[in-house]
């Protein structure tokens, strides 16, 4: 055998163990591929969810439980966003809650009268659980610019008249918008103030499965927006799986990508793609409506399963799936021969499609009804029922007693009794 015959062998065997190896590689890719597709996982990747649950379905506490205001820190550039850190008033220890969840507030509003109006809204916890604080962080909402709209009531009143010292009624952490208890890898999606429950997943993630790879979109127009900034940079830099990508839309002069921000634009599924690689991702997105609106529906045509999309909108907004629930019997037929009737106020109505939800149909027929978030989360609205069926538009986040409905998020599925 010549030298030239020898070299020719040795390529020709190198060049074989090459398409070998370009073999396996391909299918192990299109392997993981076809399982993110179909939601299926394997030992290697993911091993079993050991989602931890509540100890029990009834919440950590009854009714309102009294907090007192124990910090109250300014969290951006802007000075739109605080947090606060809440103490429990009897300094007992604090229940577990899914990092993910919310608290609802009472809150009384002295008008310029004199007269006290009742708020009940719902906000994020923003931290990771501890035994002795829950902290929310609110960003002020101002009034629209053009518009006859007022700022935001509750948000203000928090940023204007609560401080340090001051006590708050506060019902049990609640909601079904947390993060699993699986090592599977996952994605954190926040538009604008929806990084609050974010970092609540994030802190716990880092803290108690350090090794779980996570990542973290965040999108707001510029770094005077970015909340918690500093916070979210040295985590990114203690913890090598944690992986940060900020999104600017709108940069300053100032704002240099690489180091304020690494993407210019908004959060999108183009971003995602060539960012992550093909694993079978668990998303978990809070924002406003249209980017809530643009990604779930984006996150499915790339084939992500609708059990690995998980989100949560802002007030009473509902992100329709592509399999949306079954329209009631009211929107199938467009008709009027549904009556809904209100015991106490002795009012028996003909329902109307175009009234949305019981709640609006309650109050445009002049029935006073308790609502608060009016987005199936504070529980205010809960209504028992006499007789009859209702249909959810969504899955509320509060679960109402047996009998019993979220008028704010329902319509009548039949001829309706309710006890208003």
């Amino acid at each position: 055998m010549t030298s030239l015959s020898l070299l020719l062998w040795i390529i020709l065997g190198i060049a074989l163990q090459l398409a070998l190896w370009l073999s396996i590689e391909f299918w192990r890719h299109w392997t993981e591929f076809q399982m993110l597709r179909t939601g299926v996982t394997t030992p290697e990747v993911m091993v079993a969810p050991t989602e931890a649950a509540p100890p029990s379905k009834s919440p950590a506490w009854a009714g309102y439980r009294s907090f007192r205001v124990d910090r109250k820190v300014s969290e951006d550039n802007n000075q739109s966003v605080c947090s606060f850190y809440l103490v429990p008033e009897d300094r007992q220890p604090l229940p577990q809650f899914l990092p993910g969840q919310f608290l609802t507030f009472r809150l009384d509003q002295v008008g310029t009268a004199g007269s006290s109006t009742e708020l009940i809204r719902c906000y994020s916890l923003s931290d990771a659980p501890h035994p002795d604080y829950y902290r929310v962080s609110i960003k002020r909402v101002p009034a629209p610019a053009g518009s006859t709209l007022p700022a935001g009531r509750s948000s203000n009143h928090f940023h204007d008249h609560i401080t340090a010292g001051d006590m708050l009624q506060v019902r049990a952490p609640s909601g079904h918008f947390h993060i699993d208890r699986s090592d599977a890898p996952v994605v954190l999606i926040g538009g604008g103030i929806g990084i609050t429950p974010m970092l609540s997943m994030l802190n716990w993630v880092l803290a108690e499965q350090p090794g779980r790879e996570v990542w973290l979109f965040y999108g707001v127009r510029n770094s005077r927006e970015v909340v918690m900034g500093q916070h979210l940079g040295t985590l990114a830099n203690a913890h090598p799986n944690f992986h940060l990508r900020m999104c600017f839309s709108d940069p300053l002069p100032d704002d240099q990508v690489g180091r304020d921000y690494q993407h210019r634009g908004r959060v999108d599924v183009a971003l995602l793609r060539l960012e992550l690689a093909l694993k079978p991702y668990h998303y978990y997105i809070c924002g406003p409506t249209p980017m809530m609106e643009s990604l779930v529906a984006a996150l499915d045509d790339w084939g992500v399963p609708e059990a690995r999309i998980h989100f949560e909108a802002f007030g009473p907004a509902s992100i329709k799936r592509r399999q949306a629930d079954l329209p009631t019997a009211a929107d199938q037929s467009g008709t009027t021969d549904i009556v809904v009737t209100f015991a106490k106020s002795g009012k028996q109505i003909a329902w109307q499609p175009a009234a949305g939800s019981l709640l609006e149909f309650a109050e445009t027929n002049g029935i006073s009804v308790n609502s608060g978030c009016r987005a199936g989360g504070c529980g205010s609205c809960q209504t028992t029922i006499q007789a009859g069926e209702v249909s959810y538009h969504q899955a509320p986040d509060f679960d109402p007693e047996p009998g019993s409905c979220l008028l704010c998020v329902c319509s009548p599925k039949t001829s309706l009794s309710l006890e208003v």
